[in-house]
């Protein structure tokens, strides 16, 4: 087993410290990228590396054997990592949309708009440039498998942001609200290139099998796969022959279903790895396995006895945290003919912003950022040539309307964390976090904070919401769902929460914009259009097991009637009873704004319409 400790290093006098502060502050907003002769492309295409970034879901830094995990069942990833680079100081974000949009762009989501995971903050903005349109640019084939998370309409999907080909699930994963009806990893339905497509078999064996085909198509030219499986994620639903495989494990029922999708996923990887070998791709193909967040179902306490399961490496925190453990994540890569060394730790801060820059560099593709970057070009650090004790980064967990500065925040060094801004921890020492040693070390914490301060202020700029459009020739009609409602409330963003009824805010609105003045029909319905269900329907039970989350029956609504308010025009329609949706028609200017829709309840109360489908008549 390699070490995953941190290497050490001689900690700076101050003087030196202050003075490489400066100089990190001035290069970490920009792109540390090659000059333009070291960026051209090879003079042919048969010589550039193919890619595939595989990012699982809520799979952390413990949730693998190679980390020490005694009871987890990864051996194919556990082979793969001897002959790997792997970064033991690689870092996300704490959640799963701003770690993609950090990845796609090389910018931190509180710049491109995807800092939360609902609520219309999970909407990668439209000016950011992604890492599919770069590889698209300079020849490459691009492919998008399993959860994309950024945005379910026009222009925000993966099709519209670089990728050839994608078929992903709604929403932040399957069964979320903007997913198919009623999926539930099993035979489900999924969008590819935005149209509903029914596949067969488990999620993740349908995410790595569409990725297998997708090599096959396009093997003769140099291709870029963004392979993201929604597991490990909830609802822990996992094939039952990978749940038996943790029958005897002293783990709790539901962890052993996480054990069983992360096994799930091991086989899968051993399944395209064995693929490229057999099809001579192996050599000339860079293969990336990391994870978007911290672990999520990987610690379980036992509701009886207290009792803690599961295995997080010694880290504080879980997902969502500013704690390593909420965002310090496995990371491998290997590629055999790029002179990168095989079975070795890295243990240099590397991040997911610096990914893109890396890469390019890596790949050797023309890139010019259009915009300033967090990432920078880390390869020769990636190739064990240099190290650095003094870059900074930071990492905080927003999930809010709008970014909050001093929310939840952890800067980084490579050897220090400053947590809350208040919290130092000398990671040599203390890995796990547990001593504060703030106090001991008052220059140091300055000038983190310093870099902290400098940084969020040169966030401020970018910050906006994500409009829908209404109207656009390209997305007519278009589905609008309450997993984007703009609001400080709980909202539905999974179906089981749908069918209860569980969140309904006295307030709300979606950002859209109205791209040309007319009449418009809305069409606002409970569920959504394929469910084939009225309004005031209870949704029926599926029945779950073992292996398999039930879905709840349907809570009914007495809903009477419906509104639509957008910047000071509105329209209200009454409905019957056994109607699937309230249709309103109204005219409506070209404009951005806030758009309302509304259930009214028999008692009148209202509500924000679940699903909203908006044609330009």
């Amino acid at each position: 087993m390699k070490s995953n400790i941190f290497l050490k290093s001689t900690v700076l006098n101050s003087q030196l410290c202050l003075l490489a502060l400066a100089l990190v502050t001035l290069s970490s907003f920009g792109c540390n990228q090659k000059d333009d002769k070291s960026n051209k492309l090879a003079s042919s295409s048969s010589s550039l590396p193919n890619v595939i970034l595989i990012m699982t879901d809520d799979q952390g830094y413990g949730d693998l054997g190679y980390h020490g995990n005694s009871i987890i069942k990864t051996p194919h990833l556990d082979a793969f990592a001897q002959t790997a680079v792997e970064l033991t100081n690689f870092h996300v974000g704490t959640t799963c949309s701003p770690t993609r949009a950090g990845i796609l762009t090389g910018r931190n989501s509180n710049r491109n708009g995807a800092w939360h995971t609902i609520a219309g903050c999970s909407i990668l903005n439209q000016g950011e440039e992604t890492i599919a349109e770069v590889y698209s640019k300079n020849g490459y084939k691009t492919g998008m498998f399993g959860k994309w998370h950024l945005g379910d309409n026009y222009p925000y999907r993966p099709h519209d942001r670089g990728f050839d080909e994608a078929l992903y699930c709604g929403g932040g994963g399957v069964w979320q609200t903007p997913d198919y009806w009623t999926n539930n990893y099993f035979d489900d339905t999924y969008f590819r290139n935005g149209k509903p497509e029914k596949t067969e078999g488990y999620c993740t064996d349908v995410w790595f099998d569409e990725t297998i085909k997708f090599i096959e198509a396009n093997r003769e030219n140099p291709f870029f796969v963004y392979l993201t499986p929604n597991a490990a994620h909830g609802p822990f639903n996992v094939p039952p022959e990978y749940l038996k495989l943790f029958d005897d494990a002293a783990l709790t029922p539901m962890l052993k279903r996480f054990y069983g999708m992360v096994t799930n996923l091991d086989d899968n990887f051993g399944k395209l790895i064995s693929f490229l070998e057999t099809n001579q791709l192996a050599n000339n193909t860079i293969v990336i396995y990391t994870t978007d967040n911290g672990t999520a179902g990987g610690i379980r306490s036992d509701p009886e006895t207290g009792k803690e399961y599961g295995y997080n490496a010694g880290m504080r925190g879980r997902k969502g945290s500013q704690y390593d453990g909420g965002h310090r994540v496995p990371f491998l890569l290997r590629f055999p003919e790029g002179s990168l060394p095989g079975g070795v730790s890295n243990a240099e801060l590397i991040a997911h912003v610096d990914l893109l820059p890396t890469l390019a560099s890596l790949c050797g593709l023309q890139y010019t950022p259009s915009k300033p970057l967090d990432g920078m070009d880390r390869l020769e650090y990636l190739r064990g040539k240099q190290d650095d004790t003094t870059r900074m980064l930071v990492i905080d967990t927003q999930r809010n309307q709008w970014p909050e500065k001093g929310r939840n925040p952890c800067v980084m060094s490579r050897d220090w964390r400053l947590v809350n801004g208040n919290e130092l921890y000398n990671m040599l020492e203390d890995p796990g976090q547990q001593v504060n040693v703030a106090d001991r070390h008052p220059q140091r914490v300055e000038q983190m904070q310093k870099f902290y301060d400098q940084w969020w202020s040169s966030t401020e700029a970018d910050w906006h919401y994500s409009e829908i459009p209404i109207g656009h020739e390209e997305a007519n009609p278009c589905l609008i769902t309450v997993h984007d409602l703009h609001n400080d409330e709980g909202i539905n963003w999974n179906q089981q929460q749908i069918r209860l009824a569980a969140n309904n805010p006295s307030d709300g609105y979606y950002s859209v914009e109205i791209i040309s003045g007319g009449t418009y029909e809305f069409q606002l319905s409970r569920y959504p259009p394929e469910s084939d269900l009225a309004l005031n329907a209870s949704a029926p039970l599926i029945e779950g097991s073992d292996y398999m989350n039930e879905l709840s029956a349907g809570k009914a609504l007495n809903i009477t009637g419906g509104l639509v308010e957008f910047e000071g025009v509105s329209y209200s329609a009454d409905v019957q009873p056994d109607q699937k949706s309230i249709r309103i028609n109204g005219k409506f200017p070209a404009k951005k704004g806030k758009l309302k829709t509304w259930f009214i309840l028999a008692d009148g109360q209202k509500i924000p319409a679940y699903y909203s489908l908006v044609k330009k008549v």
